[in-house]
């Protein structure tokens, strides 16, 4: 039954939102009986579904509302694994059969580039996983203020879901998570409020190296392991040593700062060090808490291997690595390169790319901590320009200004590794007046069940 505040309709989903929602309009009176638009957000629906939904206030302009029945379903839907899926905001998509979770971000990453004049048949099929489950290697749980462990509510961030397991993270992540959060009950320990700004623990933050089996447990709490927290912190050191030798680093780390962010103002390593180490495609790194690394160890592998092919690295190029991070992608180029030159703003990040390349033998790099604008630049005076040029931004491009930058540096060749197709679609635009032409995008599946797709790009400087 509905109240008078709530209206009841059957809709089909036209589409989905860049959230992974279901998109729908409906038609309603308003008190003049004239007609009126409400557009509908429908989380955990598929294209083309018709559905029945029950919503509040429905004389707005928009809502958002779980659907009450699927009336008419995709052919591709199916009955989500995890017990958690309904509530819990780490995945989207469990409803629905990988190979269409890989034709949407196929379609996604198409109709951005066509968007910006660019021939959407240039996107191959995205690359997806044989096993889409437990593939992360790195999570960030938080403690809900009565201490339970678990993820954000869908859409609401100042609600926890508590979660008995999570079938997107390695699974011995997900065994040593749920013994920190038995821990926090026998001693009653209580979770950081967001609104009243009290309460002890905030963060968990779990990332385990799937090549070397080496995991690291992080605690942010608002005190440190001190006075009365001092016995219970070493029980802690006792549970896991005892349970889960593959722990090289236990880690308590103080945050008190209203930020919602896995910060550290003070570190305490309760056992072992204050990294792990991690490898890939043959290379070896160290993890720090906040070192940046790609959660998906497996697909990430596909992203070198697919940058070095596009890229075709000589032995008598420099190259540049821009958004260099921890050197992921430039200790394989370097490799294979006369010289390589890594531009990065985090200078945490920068000292772990020099660390990385020393650690394996690499000594033809050079790593710069500056803005990717002042470093191309600072780069290019000492060190000339390069044949290849790579780059890996964040999730809101590179920008118009460093975009015109690489163009006036006048790469041979230009690899780009993107996390978000439509900032990768509009920065790539700002490359045409510089005489680059696209020539293939290889969209990559590092997060299944969600939204997100990543992809490489090369683009070839045509001859003057």
């Amino acid at each position: 039954m509905t109240n008078a505040t709530e209206q009841t309709f059957v809709t089909e989903i036209r589409q989905l939102d860049a959230k992974g929602s279901g998109q729908a309009v409906v038609w309603r009176e308003n008190e003049l009986g004239n007609p009126k638009k409400l557009k509908l957000t429908i989380p955990q629906t598929l294209p083309g579904e018709k559905v029945r939904v029950t919503v509040d206030q429905p004389e707005r302009r928009r809502r958002r509302a779980n659907p009450d029945e699927i009336l008419e379903a995709h052919p591709e839907r199916l009955a989500p694994p995890c017990p958690h899926f309904d509530r819990c905001g780490g995945c989207v998509w469990q409803h629905w059969q990988y190979s269409g979770q890989l034709q949407q971000k196929t379609n996604h990453v198409k109709h951005a580039i066509e968007e910006q004049g660019f021939d959407p048949a240039l996107v191959r099929d995205t690359i997806g996983m044989d096993e889409p489950w437990h593939y992360r290697n790195k999570m960030e749980f938080t403690f809900a203020p009565d201490g339970s462990l678990g993820l954000h509510e869908q859409g609401n961030f100042r609600k926890v879901i508590s979660l008995e397991t999570c079938l997107i993270a390695g699974k011995e992540m997900v065994e040593a998570a749920m013994e920190v959060a038995e821990w926090v009950k026998a001693y009653q320990l209580t979770g950081y409020d967001k609104d009243t700004h009290e309460g002890l623990l905030r963060h968990l933050m779990v990332r385990q190296s799937f090549a070397t089996g080496e995991m690291m447990l992080a605690l942010f709490a608002t005190e440190g392991p001190t006075g009365k927290l001092e016995q219970a912190s070493q029980d802690l050191v006792g549970r896991i040593g005892e349970k889960f030798p593959q722990v090289k680093s236990l880690l308590w780390l103080e945050n008190t700062d209203w930020a919602d962010r896995t910060q550290s103002e003070k570190s305490h390593i309760l056992a072992g060090r204050d990294f792990i180490y991690d490898e890939m495609a043959g290379y070896r790194y160290r993890l720090w808490f906040d070192t940046f690394f790609q959660t998906n160890p497996t697909q990430a592998a596909k992203l070198v291997e697919i940058a070095l092919e596009m890229g075709q690295p000589k032995k008598t190029e420099k190259m540049i690595d821009l958004f260099c991070g921890v050197g992921t992608f430039s200790l394989p180029f370097a490799s294979r390169v006369a010289e390589l030159a890594g531009i990065e703003i985090v200078e945490t990040s920068i000292a772990s790319a020099k660390r990385n390349a020393e650690d394996n033998g690499i000594t033809n790099t050079y790593f710069l901590a500056k803005d990717a604008r002042m470093g191309i630049d600072q780069v290019l005076e000492s060190f000339g320009h390069p044949e290849l040029l790579m780059l890996d931004p964040p999730r809101s491009g590179a920008g118009g200004k460093v975009m015109r930058k690489i163009g006036r540096s006048k790469p041979e060749r230009i690899v780009y590794v993107s996390c978000n197709p439509d900032t990768f679609a509009t920065d790539i635009k700002e490359l045409a007046p510089f005489g680059y032409t696209l020539k293939a995008v290889q969209p990559v599946d590092l997060f299944p069940h969600t939204v997100h797709v990543e992809c490489v790009a090369l683009l070839v400087r045509n001859e003057d």
